[in-house]
């Protein structure tokens, strides 16, 4: 039985693309976000981890449920899956990769091969919803 990562995740649209990130030492890109601390909400614990990734402040009042996924992980040593539960939000501040993030990118749909299989379903849903 494999075990399940859960991940809360932000989803930013911006001219029909998607903002995605790239850690170091990784060549996929994944939705930016990250796990909860004990005690932390969905929104405090999302704000909190696209700071340290992205440098940015979510707006908290913005921050808006989007879709609940699950995909095989990836990069794991043994098989696990990972739920993604995403938000939309707005943000404060620029976007800038901190020292965990190698690299953010705008990925449009076409883009998905370079995207975990996490990031890929929710292209998937982004496009059938119109939004990308």
């Amino acid at each position: 039985m494999s075990k399940e990562i859960d991940k809360l995740a932000w989803l930013l649209v911006h001219d029909g693309k998607l903002l995605v990130a790239r850690s170091h030492n990784k060549s996929l890109f994944y939705l930016p976000g990250g796990k909860r601390e004990s005690g932390e909400s969905d929104q405090q614990a999302l704000s909190r981890e696209v700071n340290e990734e992205l440098s940015v402040n979510l707006i908290s009042n913005s921050i808006d449920y989007a879709g609940t996924f699950s995909a095989v992980a990836d990069g794991q040593r043994e098989p696990a899956t990972v739920k993604l539960t995403c938000y939309f939000a707005k943000f404060a501040g620029e976007l800038k990769a901190s020292a965990e993030i190698a690299e953010i990118k705008w990925l449009t749909y076409q883009d998905k091969a370079l995207c975990s299989e996490g990031a890929i379903q929710v292209l998937e849903w982004l496009k059938k919803k119109g939004l990308i």
